[in-house]
């Protein structure tokens, strides 16, 4: 962090720390000229002939020229700087959206603590893996919307991500075109976007009316479907709450059957496959994000954005070269 002192930046002002030594080399530098001018005092008083050359005027400026050349190099090595530079920063990287299932089958707890919570949990993984991404959420069950558009401030999508929870579910059902049309909507919206990519955190229950269709549109749009697979082949039944949040048993079919939800691996499958992604099973390891990661960093980046970067100049070697002087001056007395 660089500390304003006399209009000057400094750019390693944590070096401070070390004043103390270099006020050490001065002190030093005094005692052995007091030293030296004791001993000259007294060998002059026996009038040593070897002393006609001795100048004690010399001897000051020697100690002068040390000590500049001491304290220069000390303000170099707090890194001095001006010249105020601003310069554009283009920001490279990959636009990615994050569809999440709050239908009720994410409720099923099959994945600790329930499939919600363990897709996000996922989420948060695959974010602190990815860098210079921007990222939007949205969020999907019989409807979708975007909970979080694309932004590359992560700590803004984790607000939102976290606000996510077993209330906000309302629909039993999932409709997985819902969330890719919101998708390229979204991305419609942004001009000449070669790479488009969207990851579903999904159990794959599937009631869509026009999976088909959508699925050619994003296709047509060179939208990448990349699926994460939430769940268990086994299933298991699906909580109910009330209105206050406390479990009223397990929701079941017509037949009064308890309803078991499984993960439907086929069918996300397919659509990661033919939307040019790829099919990830959760795991109860982060073996599934680093693979995703993989794939989505094999994605070509492109422009993002730009960023205005303030700068200033190094002008430490100016400090150096007056230390340099003295030292020679010091040396020539």
């Amino acid at each position: 962090m660089m500390t304003p002192f006399f209009n000057i930046s400094w750019g390693a002002a944590y070096n401070i720390v070390w004043g103390p030594l270099f006020l050490c080399a001065i002190v030093i530098a005094f005692y052995y000229s007091y030293k030296q001018r004791k001993a000259w005092t007294l060998l002059a008083c026996q009038h040593i002939i070897l002393l006609r050359n001795a100048s004690f005027a010399r001897q000051k400026m020697r100690i002068m020229f040390l000590t500049l050349a001491i304290g220069a190099l000390f303000l170099a090595f707090l890194r001095p700087q001006w010249n105020r530079i601003e310069e554009v920063v283009m920001q490279e990287g990959r636009d990615v959206y994050i569809g999440l299932d709050v239908s009720k089958s994410m409720l099923a707890v099959d994945c600790k603590p329930n499939r919600l919570e363990h897709a996000k949990q996922k989420i948060k993984v695959l974010l602190s893996t990815l860098s210079c991404e921007r990222v939007g959420l949205i969020l999907f069950s019989g409807s979708a919307f975007v909970q979080c558009p694309l932004t590359s401030d992560y700590s803004a999508f984790y607000i939102y991500l976290n606000a996510v929870n077993a209330e906000l579910i309302s629909s039993g059902t999932t409709a997985l075109d819902k969330a890719i049309q919101v998708a390229l909507s979204s991305f419609g919206t942004i001009q000449e976007r070669k790479n488009k990519l969207l990851v579903l955190f999904t159990d794959g229950e599937d009631f869509s009316h026009n999976l088909a269709g959508i699925k050619k549109e994003a296709m047509e749009q060179n939208l990448s479907i990349f699926t994460v697979g939430v769940g268990s082949l086994e299933g298991a039944p699906v909580p109910l709450f009330d209105a206050y949040g406390v479990a009223q048993g397990h929701q079941k079919d017509a037949k009064g059957a308890i309803v078991i939800s499984r993960l439907n691996e086929g069918i996300l499958h397919t659509l990661s496959h033919d939307a040019g992604g790829k099919y990830i099973r959760s795991t109860d390891n982060n073996d599934d994000i680093s693979l995703l990661v993989k794939e989505i960093q094999s994605r070509k980046k492109e422009i993002v954005g730009e960023q205005k970067h303030a700068s200033f100049e190094d002008q430490y070697h100016y400090f150096v070269l007056f230390s340099l002087i003295c030292l020679i001056c010091e040396w020539l007395l």
